[in-house]
């Protein structure tokens, strides 16, 4: 069965890029529908869609990149739904490779940008941690948390739109959110191309950096508890145990601190049964529907 495919590209003053962009996107994919988020632009974005003949989606000020990605997302008619930005760093040709995954079977495809392709040294070392940190979470290999460029089905990805946070980080949580509900993703090796223009980036290496940290924490509480509070309850325990035997050793008694340490462990652990049955059924409902649609 053929399945329609909207690509979104979110954009905040990227004009120029745009009008590089968008004539090949129209010649590449004439049948398809493009939309334009324009996240509070003060240049002539909407113009520059409006002359290209397409779809354009303004916001009355600036609310973030996640923000402008749920936009598009909520107003998209296809099936498939192909986000990418607009600033040039993505290769429209790359578009039909992560497409065909999709029609492989797969719920989700990923760019995942070659390690040479990242801008800065401290770039390649910063992605190379999240997503060995989100590997761990997830118990999936993660070889791209962060890339912005990928493709998934609109019935499952707007599931989690409530959950995407309105800035930077919505491929840490749409990422998390697919593995954790048992959705495949698809990653294909890319090359992150340099920004062309005058526009500047609009991420923060460390300000976001940390940001994108606090999210991996943050998602694995939600999507895989265990994993996220087993590791503190054993932590606590075998802490207890030892002080326990420390202070047995020198002072032949079992002290309040030692109490205290297992008496935690315990709650820790306890929480994290409880947090792991509500996420489960969190994504009974997502889970069910792909085994009908699968059938």
């Amino acid at each position: 069965m053929s399945q329609s495919v909207s690509i979104i590209l979110p954009a905040k003053n990227e004009a120029d890029n745009l009008d590089r962009l968008l004539p090949v996107l129209r010649k590449n994919f004439p049948e398809e529908e493009i939309i334009v988020v324009n996240d509070g632009s003060s240049d002539n974005t909407v113009e520059i869609c409006n002359r290209h003949q397409v779809t354009v989606i303004t916001h009355v000020y600036s609310m973030g990149n996640g923000a402008a990605i749920k936009t598009g997302a909520r107003n998209a008619k296809g099936d498939i739904l192909m986000f990418m930005d607009a600033d040039g760093q993505h290769n429209p040709d790359d578009i039909n490779r992560l497409l065909e995954k999709i029609h492989d079977g797969y719920d989700m495809a990923v760019g995942a940008r070659q390690i040479n392709t990242h801008a800065s040294l401290l770039r390649r070392i910063g992605n190379t941690i999240y997503n060995k940190l989100a590997s761990i979470m997830t118990g999936y290999p993660i070889e791209d948390l962060t890339s912005g460029f990928r493709a998934a089905r609109a019935r499952h990805f707007r599931k989690f739109l409530y959950l995407l946070p309105n800035k930077f980080s919505y491929p840490t949580t749409s990422t998390m959110a697919f593995f954790r509900s048992g959705l495949p993703v698809a990653y294909v090796p890319i090359k992150a191309m340099n920004r062309t223009g005058d526009g500047k980036s609009h991420i923060r290496l460390f300000h976001d950096g940390f940001r994108f940290l606090v999210i991996i924490v943050k998602i694995g509480a939600l999507f895989s508890p265990m994993r996220f509070f087993l590791p503190i309850s054993g932590l606590l325990f075998f802490t207890g145990l030892a002080y326990y035997g420390y202070t047995y050793y020198n002072f032949g008694r079992l002290t309040n601190m030692t109490a205290i340490l297992v008496l935690s462990s315990l709650f820790t652990f306890l929480i994290g049964i409880v947090s792991e049955q509500i996420s489960a059924l969190h994504y009974k409902d997502i889970q069910e529907t792909r085994r009908r649609t699968t059938r």
